[in-house]
């Protein structure tokens, strides 16, 4: 029986990664994003609206049993504290975090009805450390790691397990997007600021996306079905430092 796997934030980056293995392993796939994309079921919906997603997400229900929900869409800002408005602060909960939580709550009921599901947060590996100049970004991702925490512990009965991945510095489009930025600002070399940064990890490299879609296909696997509310750490070694 084919599985059925919805994917938040799928058209680029991490969550594409992320859509491409989840069809590998022959799964139909429902990627919620505004972005488009031909690779997988593409749904239009924008992940700050409350309604788009219930509607979407009631529409696979009615046709299909989930197994497997991955919260992957969000957005990055650099900013401190005194650097963040009120309005900053909001827009980034309100994809970040409340994205997150509205497509879970759209979701938990099908999950409950069938008695399984597996619930993937993509967090960050600062939901593990501090981080300069990140102070809404940062605060979102542990809100995210609490989310898997608590909702593993609520629904463990359901034998639904929820589960946060907190990947390092990974080279997506967002990545480049921040070097580029801050290059432009600053003046920096991008060469020498992608060195910079690879140095900065002990394996001597930055992260791959598919790397990063290969621990949630596990996670969303039986192989991990005694795993639930953690917090999987995929960053070369930087915060073991």
């Amino acid at each position: 029986m084919t599985k059925t796997a919805i994917v938040t934030g799928g058209s680029s980056g991490i969550g594409l990664a992320i859509v491409q293995a989840f069809i590998a392993q022959n799964y139909r796939v429902y990627n919620l994003d505004i972005q488009a994309s031909n690779i997988g079921e593409y749904c239009a919906c924008d992940l700050t609206n409350s309604q788009q997603i219930t509607s979407v997400i009631a529409n696979i229900s009615q046709q299909h049993a989930i197994d497997v929900l991955v919260c992957n869409a969000g957005i990055h800002v650099s900013a401190d504290i005194e650097q963040t408005s009120e309005q900053l602060l909001d827009n980034v909960f309100k994809l970040n975090v409340k994205g997150a939580f509205h497509t879970i709550k759209a979701v938990l009921p099908n999950m409950k009805a069938k008695q399984s599901g597996s619930i993937i947060l993509i967090a960050s590996d600062q939901a593990v450390i501090g981080k300069r100049n990140s102070f809404a970004y940062n605060l979102s991702k542990h809100a995210l790691a609490s989310i898997a925490k608590t909702t593993a512990l609520d629904y463990a009965s359901f034998n639904i397990r929820a589960n946060a991945v907190c990947p390092g510095t990974i080279e997506t489009p967002l990545y480049h997007q921040a070097i580029n930025n801050y290059c432009a600002k600053s003046g920096a070399d991008q060469a020498q600021v992608h060195a910079e940064e690879a140095a900065l990890q002990p394996l001597g490299r930055l992260g791959q996306p598919a790397e990063v879609a290969e621990l949630v296909l596990f996670l969303a696997s039986d192989k991990a079905k005694f795993i639930t509310g953690s917090m999987q750490i995929i960053d070369g070694g930087y915060t073991a430092q």
